[in-house]
């Protein structure tokens, strides 16, 4: 006889996991299912390049988990999750001047500042000193919130496009360079309406904690999560890809993890043909194009500084940044893209051989591009750090097929779950009083494609449950 459950996952990414828990806490029977050979989805390690050099497929420093509302109520750090903080957040070098620097130290990003220090203050100070408050209303659907007038506050600067929050805010190009950095987060062009709103929130995170990676790779959060899930009694299966609703065991409710299209094609006929061609619209955006490399030593930045932090944004000035990000929404090519580059080996020395790195870098790119975008990349990183290029050992390329090709989640290369433009920032995946619903009161999805969208923090899990338990 088929085992029967109260709850079946599909899809074991951060979100997926978090449902499962979140239900497994509620003492729900609960079944796990990941088509791939190891939980993570986003969140995995894998030797890419050379023995010895582990490098995060996707996600790789993780402000939104360890500040994550609902992370933070779980004992990850009894099944093995340990954050490893870095220096500094952001480095952002520029052209013939010392890099700017964001770091917890509100003070120190102040004095980097210069002449706008006092304004940066002005711009994030009200939000760091509540972040807890903001971070659990903005990291949820929409509804009411805890804190009506912070949250209030925060969308009064959050809805207006980067570049016109940057110029209404700061005077100097340091300031608007740092903030563009953090903005282009978005995956938006940076003069579209919302698009300052993760640029605030990922300016405000960095001074609340520098911004950390998980020791050992990414797949340790995915490990640390299924852990503690199978203590609450859960269960999980791997190697098993869903294709068709039939392959699933009996159950009270099921959560997808997956994108819409997915969730449409797989509960086909489960669902109404007018809400499936509603999943089957939803936009996705501009994909993704990475590199990961085995290297000699450090990244030799011309500001050694960089190398404090673990992330670093590499495009110059808030116009070079602007004309990237759009290019990549408007399906073209620009040969300086803006480049986001990790540094995990530099504060988690495991992650190479002695005396080695490993180097981690990408950019947005036209959805489904099929250019090789390495000599751009490497251009811009050698821009800022001359003789990069000869510390690479081994390389390896991720392009937006291969990514699609890895998760089916990430359509097209893009990995946030989706355009978060203002068409989709508040209805994704459709327009639903609960969003995580759908017209079969038995199916939900839970996925980045859900409220509060992309980053690796679980809250679209946790909140799938919680609406659809009601407790």
């Amino acid at each position: 006889m088929q085992k029967k459950y109260d709850a079946v996952v599909v899809g074991s990414g951060p979100n997926g996991l978090s449902a499962a828990i979140a239900l497994a806490q509620r003492g729900e029977h609960t079944l796990l299912i990941e088509g791939a050979a190891s939980v993570g989805g986003g969140t995995r390690t894998e030797e890419l390049t050379l023995p010895g050099f582990h490098h995060d497929f996707c996600s790789a420093v993780h402000p939104t988990g360890i500040l994550s509302p609902f992370w933070q109520q779980l004992p990850l750090e009894q099944f093995g999750l340990e954050w490893i903080p870095s220096q500094a957040s952001v480095a952002h070098p520029l052209d013939g001047e010392e890099a700017v620097l964001l770091t917890q130290s509100l003070e120190a990003t102040m004095d980097n500042l210069g002449q706008d220090g006092v304004a940066w203050s002005k711009l994030v100070k009200p939000f760091i000193e509540r972040s807890d408050d903001l971070l659990a209303d903005s990291l949820k659907p929409l509804g009411l919130p805890k804190s009506p007038f912070l949250l209030a506050r925060f969308g009064l600067k959050a809805l207006w496009p980067a570049t016109t929050l940057a110029k209404w805010s700061f005077k100097g190009h340091r300031a608007k360079a740092l903030f563009a950095g953090c903005a282009a987060h978005s995956v938006l062009p940076l003069d579209m309406p919302f698009s300052s709103a993760i640029g605030l929130m990922f300016a405000v995170m960095g001074h609340v904690v520098n911004w950390p990676v998980a020791k050992g790779g990414s797949q340790a959060i995915a490990d640390s999560l299924a852990a503690y899930f199978r203590s609450l009694g859960g269960e999980i299966e791997v190697n098993n890809w869903i294709e068709s609703f039939d392959q699933l065991p009996v159950a009270k409710r099921y959560f997808f993890d997956t994108d819409p299209r997915q969730l449409a094609n797989i509960a086909a006929a489960e669902l109404p043909a007018a809400y499936r061609r509603r999943l089957q619209k939803y936009n996705y955006g501009p994909g993704v194009f990475k590199l990961d490399y085995a290297l000699q030593g450090s990244i030799p930045w011309q500001d050694a500084r960089c190398l404090k932090a673990s992330t670093v944004h590499v495009g110059g000035t808030i116009e070079e940044i602007a004309v990237s990000e759009k290019s990549a929404w408007k399906g073209k090519a620009t040969d300086r893209p803006f480049v986001m580059v990790c540094q995990q080996s530099e504060f988690d020395a495991g992650r190479a051989p002695a005396g080695h790195q490993t180097g981690y870098a990408y950019c947005h790119v036209p959805h489904a591009s099929t250019r090789d975008w390495t000599p751009y990349i490497e251009g811009q990183i050698e821009r800022f750090a001359p003789g990069f290029k000869a510390l690479i050992l081994a390389k390896k390329a991720t392009t937006p097929k291969d990514f699609q090709s890895y998760n089916p989640n990430y359509l097209g290369g893009a990995i946030t779950g989706g355009a978060a433009d203002i068409t989709q920032l508040f209805t994704r995946p459709v327009a639903r009083l609960n969003p995580y619903s759908t017209p079969n009161p038995k199916i939900f999805i839970c996925s980045a494609s859900t409220p509060p969208g992309g980053g690796v923090h679980g809250m679209c899990g946790y909140h799938a449950v919680r609406l659809a338990l009601g407790k």
